[in-house]
């Protein structure tokens, strides 16, 4: 049986501590252990984007990010993004212009779009196609998707 240690950060702005294994991939102890399902297990290669999460405020695939790499670190999920009073001018932005679909994919745009508009508050349509770049979509062609990061930028319909 592998020896768990104590891993600690903060998550969604608070601190965690969580007994881990040394090969324990973040997504993982994020889903299973600590039980933040926002964040998706789509390839597990690092092609699609389901898992983004934001590490010490960068985009990071959790797939392929191993736990113990984010030890002192700040990790924040699709469940951190929310105020308390409801939903981000961005996630409201998705609802509106119907981005969400069968919303599988949605937390990862949501996540790599916060990080963008925070670095970019008024990004030109190549730097949101930039950003999403990594971020897959099967069900809507992308266009609400870039909508959306428009209109919470404010350059929206």
């Amino acid at each position: 049986m592998p020896s768990l240690a104590p891993l600690r950060f903060r998550l969604n702005g608070h601190p965690a501590e969580v007994p881990a294994e040394a090969a324990r991939i973040l997504l993982d102890l994020l889903r299973e252990d600590l039980h933040l399902t926002g964040t998706k297990r789509g390839c597990d290669l690092g092609t699609c984007g389901c898992c983004t999460v934001l590490v010490d405020g960068r985009p990071t695939l959790s797939c392929l990010t191993l736990a113990r790499l984010v030890e002192g670190r700040s990790v924040t999920t699709i469940e951190g993004i929310s105020p308390p009073q409801g939903l981000s001018p961005l996630q409201r932005a998705f609802v509106e212009t119907g981005a969400t679909q069968c919303g599988f994919c949605t937390p990862g745009f949501v996540v790599t779009a916060t990080a963008l508009l925070r670095d970019h508050p008024h990004p030109t349509r190549e730097e949101i196609l930039r950003a999403i770049s990594g971020n897959l979509c099967r069900c809507t062609g992308y266009t609400k998707i870039v909508e959306a990061i428009e209109t919470a930028a404010g350059g929206g319909a």
